[in-house]
């Protein structure tokens, strides 16, 4: 699975990364690697948390 993520520069020099399409799944890094790395785990365990309630489908390729 791919994710979409948008990353901007604060004014205050810290990163902020965001998932496009889940909402509210962003996090902040002092480099954008940092960001990169901590969006990704969180979006991570967005979906996970939705496969285990049964909020995403599976399908097979």
């Amino acid at each position: 699975m791919n994710f979409t993520i948008e990353i901007e520069q604060e004014e205050d020099g810290r990163f902020l990364a965001e998932v496009i399409g889940f909402s509210g799944v962003l996090a902040y890094g002092q480099t954008r690697e940092e960001a990169v790395a901590r969006v990704q785990a969180l979006a991570l365990r967005v979906l996970a948390d939705k496969l285990e309630h049964g909020e995403v489908m599976h399908t097979s390729t």
